[in-house]
C-alpha cells in the first residue's frame, strides 16, 4: 500500500476515518448517486470542520502534536458526552 494510503487509513492521523468509510460505502451501495449520500457527506464535512478547529486551537496553544491521537480524541469526545458532528 502506498505511503499516502497508509496515512489516510491511520486512525492517529485521520480523525474522520469512520465518516470517510461510511461515505464511500454509501456511494458503493447507491451506484454513486450523490444525492442519496448527502447525509454521509455532511457528517464527514462536519467531522473535518470540528477536528480542524481542534487542531488550530492546539497549534495556537503550542501543543504537540497539533492533531490529538486516537486515544486523546476518544477522551475529548467522551468528555463532551455526545458527538459534536
Amino acid at each position: 500500500m502506498p505511503m499516502v494510503m497508509r496515512r489516510l487509513r491511520d486512525p492517529d492521523i485521520n480523525p474522520c476515518l469512520l465518516e470517510s468509510d461510511a461515505s464511500t460505502r454509501c456511494m458503493d451501495e447507491n451506484n454513486y448517486d450523490k444525492e442519496k449520500c448527502s447525509t454521509s457527506f455532511l457528517k464527514y464535512k462536519n467531522c473535518r470542520k470540528f477536528w480542524n478547529s481542534v487542531m488550530v486551537q492546539r497549534r495556537q496553544n503550542g501543543m504537540k502534536p497539533p492533531m490529538p491521537t486516537a486515544a486523546e480524541r476518544d477522551e475529548i469526545l467522551g468528555a463532551m458526552g455526545k458527538m459534536p458532528y
